[in-house]
């Protein structure tokens, strides 16, 4: 057995770990957190801890290691979270308070040994910050969760952090909501180059004036102005950054950032990808500056030093950059190569020259006060964008002062004002960032929730169709026309759904401080403060939960939260038409509830695009006037009668004994019987064999067995033809499916053995 043994938290890292430093080193991993809080004492703030039950055969296996070896040393991530994990570990393998402790910021062999060298103990305050962000999560989350389930349809739970991050998207969608839409012309002019107009017109007729006047004009080069400019390199990645940088340029969500990042650093290509730092090591800048020169050339090096930002940065000691700038391409997939190609050539760029630009305006006179202006750039030396970003360039031709210009054409066109930008999910990290809201490790996990919750889903329109007023002067004549544009595209965008609207709107009528940026802010500074030893944990969660408690309590006593919205009265009946939302989203009542009345109102879905907050009364009496569901559509050519329904999980067809969804792609409403046949049929012949409670289908994955009961499926071995199978065969599929593992339950009871785990901070 070797004498050292090296525990760290996933068995990607420990392999890595392993191959640089030898035989007399074994490394294990405790594969994440090995125990869980399942209580905490609203009064002293103890945490009762229980072990994972998932993890109880890998901490028999580290016992068995740690008897047999001479030297522990405990190896997790150098955050917060990673020094939890230590301690946990300390606590359940019983190994002694100086057990050695040990961090780095990259996985390479001079890291690890520098380490090695620089053993510390766990740092207890920063273990009581960790539990300190737990027990917050954990008494707000409960608490919080248990008043908006009761009080908000649709509601499944709310967060400290994510309901600050909802709010931020409700209220963008709000801004819009209210934007009033103004227009002016835009006027533009084609000399063989392009140049605009130093002036827009409100009205038409001003836009159209001035055209005329433009007739038989002469153009006239007023002036020429040529400036150098320059473009710097931007700093290296921090989390945060690298989120935003890695969805704006090729378009990877928060959390595929986050987990291709992490197999690159456990893979020992990147350094630690959770940092707020800017700092890079003066060995790391010698390396990469000695790559530029190397590989491009003396003028093309400019070594730089970044200053760190953020007075709360402490999740790490560097930036993100590569560990072996020489290596071009790094990573298992797709995903991890071209992270790491951003990650590479973005901390390159910084050790590089600047960008020498040559700027050139040129000014061109009309008939009329106004000038037409025309801007050229070009690239004189491209510094760091030889690796990293791209600069369009336009260059203008030949020209001087007092030349005449003939314009090929002159073109009025009505531009709209646009209104607030939506989120993406890199701009909502962005300004999660610039307000001090969570940490940049925590952010791919907000995006997550508020998405699986069905707070928020991302956009799927590529916008919408308006006539746009073209004024085109070519020669002697000025001619209007009507052309098409596209506006409203949201694809890709952060959109709350009505429950996440009405959620966000319970919360600032009720929790004013849990959605409020700046005292949220506060808490993570106050966090900060109990890592640095400047701030006691009990105290820092005394000041909150006091008065947070007394808010859920006064929150029991409020009405029901829906935010109805009377819409006006149906002509026929002279009963009110309201937009109210339910738990599956917007909808179109008409009449009371039956309770009130004992008649049954009736409903509609909100037309597509609106909201309970945008639809009109016309728009609703449209609705209503669809048919009701279920509703008929007619026989297959098999007999079977197909109907179309609304369910809980969204729009779907019941035919016979099968249930087809519609997804987006139809409307329950008007999908016809023609559309709707072929999708039966595909359902139906996806069914190979049909024995009444066993069942072989083809699925999206490939053929499968489908036993009695829920989640009841074994897949079928490739080499067996499903449509070959008998009854009995496929019995014994599902007899010999592998066991699934058993999910720890939400909430295991505390015993006295696990009391005495309480921790004591």
């Amino acid at each position: 057995m070797s004498k050292n043994l090296v525990i760290v938290e996933s068995p990607a890292k420990a392999k890595t770990i392993e191959k640089y430093l030898g035989k007399d080193y074994k490394v294990m991993a405790s594969i994440g957190h090995i125990r869980k809080d399942t209580k905490v004492d609203k009064t002293t703030f103890d945490a009762t801890y229980e072990i994972d039950p998932d993890h109880k055969t890998v901490i028999a296996n580290l016992k068995k290691a740690t008897k047999v070896a001479d030297y522990v040393w405990l190896a997790t991530d150098e955050d917060r979270e990673g020094e939890a994990i230590s301690w946990h570990l300390l606590e359940v393998l019983g190994l002694p308070k100086n057990t050695k402790r040990i961090t780095f910021h990259e996985i390479t062999k001079t890291a690890l040994e520098d380490a090695i060298s620089h053993p510390r103990q766990i740092d207890m305050d920063m273990v009581a910050s960790q539990q300190a962000r737990q027990t917050l999560d954990m008494l707000v989350g409960y608490d919080l969760s248990g008043v908006v389930r009761k009080k908000v349809p649709g509601a499944i739970s709310a967060g400290r952090v994510q309901s600050p991050a909802l709010r931020l998207i409700v209220e963008r969608e709000s801004e819009i909501e209210k934007f009033a839409s103004k227009y002016s012309f835009k006027v533009s002019a084609d000399f063989g180059f392009p140049a605009v107009l130093n002036h827009e017109f409100v009205e038409e007729q001003e836009a159209s004036s001035f055209l005329n006047k433009l007739i038989g004009a002469k153009y006239i080069i007023s002036d020429i102005t040529t400036s150098p400019g320059k473009r710097s390199p931007a700093p290296p990645f921090t989390t945060a950054s690298m989120q935003i940088e890695a969805n704006s340029k090729i378009g990877f969500s928060a959390r595929t950032t986050m987990q291709a990042a992490q197999a690159l650093y456990q893979a020992g290509h990147i350094t630690y990808h959770r940092t707020d730092s800017l700092n890079l090591s003066k060995q790391a800048i010698a390396m990469m500056a000695g790559f530029v020169e190397k590989n491009y050339g003396k003028e093309y090096l400019k070594v730089r030093n970044f200053k760190t930002r953020s007075t709360g940065a402490q999740e790490a000691h560097e930036a993100i950059r590569p560990t072996h700038v020489e290596v071009e391409v790094a990573g298992k997939n797709d995903y991890e190569k071209r992270l790491y190609n951003l990650i590479r050539t973005r901390a390159l760029a910084t050790q590089m020259a600047d960008a020498k630009l040559e700027k050139t305006v040129v000014k061109i006179t009309t008939p009329t006060e106004y000038l037409f202006e025309a801007k050229g750039e070009i690239i004189a030396f491209d510094g760091f964008l030889r690796v990293y970003g791209r600069l369009k360039q336009n260059e203008l031709p030949k020209m001087k002062s007092g030349d005449e210009l003939q314009a090929r054409e002159v073109v009025a066109r009505q531009n709209f004002a646009k209104p607030p930008a939506r989120y993406t999910e890199g701009s909502l990290v962005k300004k999660l960032e610039e307000l001090g809201i969570g940490r940049p490790s925590t952010y791919a996990s907000i995006m997550t929730a508020l998405q699986m919750r069905g707070y928020v889903v991302k956009g799927e329109s590529e916008g919408e169709t308006r006539d746009a007023i073209e004024l085109k002067l070519t020669r002697d004549a000025v001619k209007r026309g009507v052309v098409q544009e596209k506006y409203g595209a949201d694809k890709g965008k952060l959109l709350p759904t009505p429950i996440g609207e009405l959620i966000a709107g319970f919360l600032v009528d009720h929790f004013k401080n849990i959605v409020d940026y700046k005292f949220t802010a506060h808490i993570e500074k106050d966090l900060d403060l109990v890592a640095e030893a400047k701030l006691e944990r009990v105290k820092m969660l005394r000041d909150f939960y006091g008065p947070f408690s007394q808010e859920v309590s006064v929150s029991e006593g409020a009405e029901r939260y829906n935010n109805a919205r009377v819409l006006g009265h149906e002509p026929e009946t002279g009963k009110t038409i309201y937009a109210k939302i339910g738990k599956n989203g917007g909808f179109i009542q008409v009449g009371d509830n039956e309770k009130e009345t004992g008649e049954k109102p009736r409903f509609a879905p909100l037309p597509k695009r609106k909201s309970v907050k945008t639809v009109t009364l016309e728009q609703a009496l449209k609705q209503l006037e669809l048919p009701q569901l279920p509703r008929g559509l007619g026989q297959a050519a098999d007999g079977t009668e197909i109907i179309a329904a609304a369910g809980p999980f969204g729009p779907y067809l019941k035919a016979g004994k099968y249930n087809v969804s519609l997804g987006k792609e139809y409307d329950p409403y008007t999908i016809s019987l023609k559309d709707a046949e072929p999708l039966y049929e595909k359902k139906r012949d996806s069914y190979v064999a049909d024995w009444g409670e066993v069942q072989i289908i083809v699925g999206a994955y490939g053929p499968y067995v489908k036993g009695p009961g829920r989640r009841n499926n074994a897949k079928i071995p490739k080499e067996v033809d499903p449509k070959k199978l008998t009854k009995e065969e496929a019995e014994k599929i599902l007899a010999e499916k592998p066991k699934t593992r058993r999910r720890a339950p939400k909430r295991a009871r505390s015993t006295a053995k696990t009391k005495k785990k309480a921790s004591k901070k």
